[in-house]
């Protein structure tokens, strides 16, 4: 296993502790050990936080981290989440002697169980494989796997037991996270197998949950299929989901319109999702005086900010996320990824989404993470993570 890891913090703004956070295991750091251009690295992460800097200062690598995080805890392989693993190499790495690169990443997650971290080591190169994992809780190592045999398709894993025989050593797959898989392998008999089972819980219920976000305008103008379920990370189908909130809860339908009345020109008294003969939904704002304005004509803009909206004011069950579904809902947290959050928002349209995703933090059901160029424009506002990141 590699050595422990350093950090070095970027500037940020300091920020409340999350209320709620003991109780609804959450990520409140996210490290970049060895990792494309970033080198230790490491982001505080708070209810709502932006990623600030130029392009090429590495918010959307630190987003995609986050994300192929979150699909490991949910058991994914390695190479479902990173499907380039040699763009995730540092710039400028050598190879060692047998022509292995790497890279090595990491977060921290809060909860009842205290602040437990997670770091893991990946070789890229020549083979995509897990070289290391530790899970530690305060100054307790609770799992550590090392790959001690390169012929093998496995690591060698110990955990604590705390039983009569202190570790347990057991062989471990090299293409997943050993954290999620640890449920499945540790019998939870002995005071210390518990602690591992609860540690690793709070790790992977506060990986899952992620939805990255992107609305894609061009695909929002178009109809969408009727009974399109979950939202897609492009939002492409909108007016299929919005045909389906409106109808599940008109509180939280009536939230919405008042969101999208703060943040779009003109009346705004309803927004509606109606069918069509073709089988399709399309979408309008209603002005209120018998005229509606379809998807179509609004701005880019205008539809980003409809669908961020709507994604902050529903929840797993309307996203397209992988919750983790042993976990009752309220015991979980939603995380939103949302790169280049302020592209095609003017100001006001950014504030009002901020103040939005800012509420809905403050309740302990949702956290956001956002990439924005500059963040000056979010001075002043209360319970905002800013994190400067410089090229």
């Amino acid at each position: 296993m590699t050595p422990p890891l350093t950090t070095a913090t970027p500037r940020t703004t300091p920020h409340p502790p999350a209320p709620g956070c003991p109780e609804r295991p959450c990520v409140t750091e996210l490290r970049l050990s060895a990792f494309a251009g970033h080198r230790g690295t490491a982001f505080p992460l708070g209810p709502c936080t932006l990623l600030a800097g130029p392009s090429g200062s590495g918010k959307t690598t630190a987003l995609r981290a986050y994300e192929a995080l979150a699909g490991l805890g949910g058991g994914a392989r390695l190479d479902e989440v990173f499907p380039d693993p040699a763009a995730c190499v540092p710039e400028r790495a050598r190879p060692d002697a047998q022509r292995r690169r790497g890279f090595r990443i990491g977060c921290t997650a809060d909860g009842p169980e205290g602040p437990v971290r997670l770091d893991l080591a990946v070789q890229a190169e020549p083979e995509l494989r897990v070289v290391g994992e530790r899970l530690t809780s305060g100054r307790r190592v609770l799992l550590e796997t090392a790959l001690r045999d390169p012929g093998r398709r496995a690591v060698q894993a110990a955990w604590h037991n705390g039983g009569s025989v202190p570790v347990t050593r057991a062989p471990l797959p090299d293409d997943r996270l050993g954290t999620a898989l640890l449920p499945l392998r540790v019998a939870g008999k002995t005071e210390g197998q518990r602690q591992v089972l609860a540690a690793a819980e709070q790790m992977v219920v506060a990986l899952r949950s992620v939805f990255a976000c992107d609305p894609l305008p061009g695909r929002m103008r178009t109809p969408a299929p009727a009974g399109s379920g979950h939202l897609l990370t492009g939002c492409d189908n909108l007016a299929g989901v919005l045909w389906r909130t409106r109808e599940e809860c008109a509180r939280r339908h009536g939230l919405f319109v008042a969101a999208v009345r703060a943040g779009c020109a003109g009346t705004v008294t309803d927004v509606l999702a109606e069918a069509a003969a073709d089988g399709t939904v399309r979408g309008s704002l209603d002005r209120g005086d018998g005229y509606r304005t379809g998807f179509g004509r609004l701005g880019d803009g205008e539809l980003r900010y409809l669908a961020l909206a709507l994604v902050l004011l529903t929840g797993p069950g309307v996203l397209e996320v992988d919750p983790a579904g042993e976990v009752p809902a309220a015991l979980q947290t939603l995380t939103v990824l949302a790169d280049g959050f302020d592209r095609a928002l003017d100001v006001p349209q950014r504030t009002e989404l901020l103040r939005l995703a800012a509420r809905m933090g403050e309740r302990g059901h949702i956290r956001w993470v956002g990439a924005v160029s500059d963040a000056s424009w979010a001075a002043g506002e209360e319970g905002i993570t800013v994190v400067h990141l410089e090229p």
